[in-house]
Parts: structure tokens; sequence; C-alpha cells
């Protein structure tokens, strides 16, 4: 550890994040009272061979940092702390997805209850769950063994049955683990971390069957009651074995955590951390995304509850096929702004998988990418509807309407209406050669409702800012509103029922004194110009929809414009409809392209 320290004596802040291929090194200091990014530097990371020892890639991307800033941070591979004038931290932290981040299964009595229970712990600390063991899944008993022992997670949370309730079915899932004695995938020689968060009546039988072969730690149990979902304890005990078992096999990385004052975080754990503190410092509803090359994780935060979800399939370079495949041509094919033959666009999109680190060359190969992505953020978007739900198995009160209603529990959190602001992050949407093209892909998949504020992540800093607000909230908010958010603009779109060529909305916007009037026809998208700052501004729906304040009520509010402007969208939702006709859909989308000032003109 770097020594004790105090959150006023906190001046200069370094952090690392240890990705798969790169490490990222950011600077933060308090300038003027307020604490700001100043400097980043990056490096590769070094986890694997020739070097196989994560420091010297944190080392070089510091020195980088040292090189820009003209502060001396390392004393040969000693980090100097603390702080004077050109020398020295106050502070380190790091977060890591380095060696493939946290891969987990978790195990329920009841795949739709404690399962789904164990999945939000599980994901909610930064894991991709590789799997759901529960008793109605389906399978076999030795499908099951067979399962666990194929795909050698780092971890297995078990849970399963409610505190008084029943411990047959918990003990039988126990017992498939003892039976498959599975090996973790780093270490060979340790023994596999399993926490058991389930019935605590079944304590002691669980720990007759699996002390032996298993590291087992007891937990709180998540269920204890079918009304009470009780996360925390198992999310807590995911971190601290996460870097005892995962990160201390890892090369290096016993090393790397005697040099940081706080644990390091898996990278998806940390991005949820600024995303609820974010969510609870504002007192906002906040969908945040990050797509990479080979997942894509979206986070919410509706009625103080968090979610995270991992779409492991999803992805713009190494999972770029699963896209298409999970899609389909057809939904890949009608956000193409113009003809382009079947066999093309597959090759194209192959090419990509094969060569996952290039970037487009051409607007051609841009538009294209761009499409999948947008077919990528709406997919896994989907998925985190379907998890992000009220608990299942809890009774509520019922009208004679639910009667017919066969969904069951286990509505959506996911209110778009009630969504107020829309984070994207991930090379597609961060570093999109126009800030428009990021808002449009946002708007495009999404489909956000309402009034909804629209950011992208600058170059990425959520994971480091993630971790130090578990250390120093002020600063994390500061930079993240300051620095990292890049405030696009704000999206207005009417939901509900219209017919063709209606008035969806009227508009009067006060831009700097100056009073902008209109209003928009349906299948319309129109964007104003703004720079940051709020807008006095009066929405009036058409006949029979609603802009967030009710049907056919109209709302007077402040607008925030950005980077990109004020988007005014008539093309509806429930559903959002792009023409078939590929002559009708080609002129749609490059009206649409066109009216958001997406591309240079003249150029395709």
């Amino acid at each position: 550890m770097i020594g004790s320290f105090k959150l006023d004596k906190i001046n200069k802040i370094l952090a690392t994040d240890c990705g798969s291929t790169t490490t990222k090194a950011i600077l933060i200091q308090k300038v003027d009272g307020v604490y700001r990014l100043t400097h980043r530097g990056e490096a590769p990371t070094t986890v694997e061979a020739p070097f196989e020892d994560v420091t010297k890639g944190v080392l070089n991307s510091i020195i980088e940092l040292e090189e820009l800033s003209g502060i001396k941070i390392l004393d040969g591979e000693k980090i100097i702390s603390p702080s004077e004038e050109n020398k020295g931290i106050d502070i380190f932290i790091s977060t890591s997805s380095a060696g493939g981040g946290l891969q987990m299964m978790v195990g329920g009595v009841v795949k739709g209850m404690s399962g789904e229970s164990a999945q939000r712990a599980a994901l909610g600390a930064g894991a991709i769950v590789m799997d759901v063991l529960a008793s109605n899944d389906g399978r076999l008993y030795h499908e099951k063994v067979k399962r666990i022992r194929q795909l050698r997670p780092d971890m297995i949370l078990l849970s399963g049955g409610i505190n008084g309730g029943t411990v047959n079915h918990v003990v039988e899932l126990s017992e498939v683990l003892q039976a498959a004695n599975p090996k973790p995938r780093l270490g060979i020689n340790f023994k596999l971390p399993v926490i058991f968060a389930g019935n605590e009546d079944a304590t002691e039988m669980i720990k007759k069957r699996l002390e032996n072969t298993t590291d087992l730690i007891c937990v709180e149990n998540i269920r204890p009651t079918l009304e009470q979902e009780n996360l925390k304890p198992s999310r807590d005990k995911i971190h601290d074995l996460f870097m005892e078992h995962v990160m201390a096999q890892a090369p290096g990385y016993k090393k790397l955590m005697s040099w940081t004052n706080v644990p390091i975080m898996p990278t998806p754990g940390a991005v949820g951390e600024i995303i609820q503190k974010i969510a609870e410092q504002e007192n906002i509803s906040v969908v945040g995304v990050d797509i990479g090359g080979a997942t894509t994780d979206v986070f919410s935060v509706f009625k103080q509850k968090f979610n995270r979800t991992v779409s492991a399939n999803l992805g713009m370079s190494y999972s770029i096929c699963n896209v298409l495949a999970e899609a389909g041509i057809e939904n890949v094919s009608r956000w193409v702004p113009f003809e382009l033959d079947q066999k093309d666009l597959t090759n194209r999109i192959a090419n990509k998988m094969i060569r996952p680190t290039t970037i487009p060359q051409t607007l051609i190969a841009l538009k294209i990418e761009q499409a999948i992505a947008r077919e990528a953020l709406r997919l896994s978007f989907k998925q985190h509807k379907e998890f992000a739900v009220d608990l299942k198995g809890v009774q509520q009160e019922r009208t004679i309407s639910d009667a017919f209603d066969q969904s069951g529990s286990g509505n959506t959190l996911v209110n778009m209406l009630e969504l107020d602001m829309l984070v994207g992050s991930g090379g597609v949407l961060s570093h999109a050669p126009r800030r428009a093209q990021s808002a449009r892909m946002l708007i495009d998949a999404f489909l956000p409702e309402g009034i909804t504020q629209l950011a992208v992540d600058s170059i990425f800093m959520m994971p480091q800012l993630g971790v130090l607000s578990t250390v120093h909230t002020q600063a994390a908010v500061e930079v993240f509103e300051k620095d990292c958010l890049i405030y696009l603009g704000a999206c207005i779109a009417p939901t509900g029922e219209f017919p063709k060529d209606s008035l969806m909305f009227k508009y009067e916007i006060n831009i700097n004194n100056e009073i902008i009037k209109g209003e928009i026809k349906s299948g319309e998208l129109k964007l104003i110009g703004t720079p940051d700052g709020f807008y006095n501004s009066k929405l009036i729906p058409g006949k029979n929809l609603d802009i967030g304040a009710g049907i056919n009520e109209p709302i007077n509010t402040k607008l925030r414009g950005g980077v990109v402007g004020i988007f005014l969208d008539g093309r509806g939702r429930n559903p959002f409809i792009i023409p078939e006709n590929v002559e009708d859909r080609v002129k749609s989308l490059n009206n649409w392209s066109s009216a958001s000032n997406e591309y240079p003109k003249g150029k395709m």
C-alpha cells in the first residue's frame, strides 16, 4: 500500500485500467479547487507472453503520463507518494479486465427466481455469467456435471431457497458441484472458490458436501424471502475472491495489488459503480452502454434499482458475425443507406471478424459498421429489458385484467418515458468520426421516448472513475461531468399511436433570446444545433401522443443542448417503422442523415 490518506489531502490521483489489449493511465489533479482530468497515457497490456507481468504495461503507461505532464511519478518501479509540487501522487487505483475478466457460473433452485437473483449479483459485481444452473433448467444430472467441467469458471455462486424453507433442492445442486469437482481457470493447484448464498438452514449440509473439494464461503441469503433481494453481501464477496483467487494468479497482479490503495476492481463492475453514483447524485434514471469488440454491457438505474447485463456474443469485431446471425441480414440491411447486395454485406462483415483490429477506411465501410452497431445495441438492450425486472414469485395485488395476462410476474423496470439520460461508450460510439453519428446510433438503437439527454464517454475513463467513486465520490463525479461525459444534446420523441402524415408535436425553443418555432410531422427527424446549455422550451404533442407529461398534455421544460444539438424525432415509437421498399428506405435514411448533419455533404 502507498499509505493512509485523507480525502482533503488528495490533490493528485493516478488511475489505471488494464484492458485485454491496452492499459490506460489517467492523471487527475485538483485545479482551482475542482478535480479535473489533466493527462492520459496508454501502453500495450503485458499480461501475456513474452512479458507475463501486467505491471510492465502499467509502468509504460505511467511513463507516458510523466512525459506529458512533467510530473515525476516513478522512482524506478516505485510510485512516489505523497505528492509535492511536480513530484508524486496521493492515491493510486486500478481496474482490470485483462486475462478475460471475471468469469462465473451461478446456480439457483428456480431459474427465474433465485437463479435470476444470483445472476444479478454476479453481473453487478462485474462478472461474465457463463451459465445458470437450476433444478428446473431441463438438463439431466450428468449434463450439468459435464457442463461445469467444460466451462472451468473462475468461481461459482450457489443460491436457492428462502430462509426457513425447503433445503432439498439446493443441497441437490451442491451434490452436482461435488460430483463435477471443478478446477479453476487460473491457478491449477488452487481450489475453486464457491460462494453459498442460499437458505441458511442448508448451510451445514452444503459445507459437508463442498468444504473439502472447494474453497467454500457462506454469506447471507440472496433471497431471504420471496419479497426481498439481498445482493450486497454476495457482490462484496465476489470482489474479495476476485482479488484473492483470480487476480492473484494472473502474472504480475500480486505486485500491482501491493501498489494500489484500494482493491483492484473488475472493469465492468467499476463502470456500474459510476453509473449508480451519477443516478444517485442527480436523482435521475440512467441507461449506460459499453459496446466492445466481443461483448456489449448495458447498465441501468430505474427506481433506484441497478441492473447490468452482458451480451457476451454481441460485439463489433470478434463477435460481429454473431450480431449478423442473431439480428438477421434484413435487420442489418434496413440501416444501410444505399442498395447493397446481401452477399457483399455478409462478406464485409466476415472480413471484420477475420481482421478484428481494423477500422473502416471508406465512408461506405463506416456506414455498414454503424448499421451493425445499431443492431448490436438494440439486441443487447432487448436482453437487458428482459432481465431488469421486478422480483418474480412475489405476491402482488392483481386485477381482473391480470387474469388474462399470460406473461406472469417480473415486469421490466425499464420505462423509456422515465429515462433521463442515455450514456454511450466503446470505440464505435466514443470514437465515431462525427458526434452526430454517435447520437443517431443511440437514438435508433434505444428509441428513447419523451425527453432524453444523450451523452458519450469521451475517452472511456468510466472504469477508473467508477473505482475512484468508492474512495472519493466528489472527485469522481466532478471529473465524470466535466471531462468524461460529452453532452451530445437532447432527443424529443413522442410515443403513442398515430395515423400516417399526422402532426407529432409543435415546439417553441428559446435559444439566446431567439424563439425557434415549428412542428414535426410523422416520419420526420430534425436537428436544431445548439451550444451546451439549457433552453426554455414548450412542447405540444399531437392527438393521443405523450411527450412525458401525459397523453395530449403540453410540457414546459428546459432542454439541454450539446455538441450536436436537440433532436426532434417524429418517427414514432411502438413500433418504430422503417419503409420496407428499398427505394423508400434509402430515401428516408438519407433524409434523416442529412437532417442530422451526420456526414460531410457531397461525399459518399
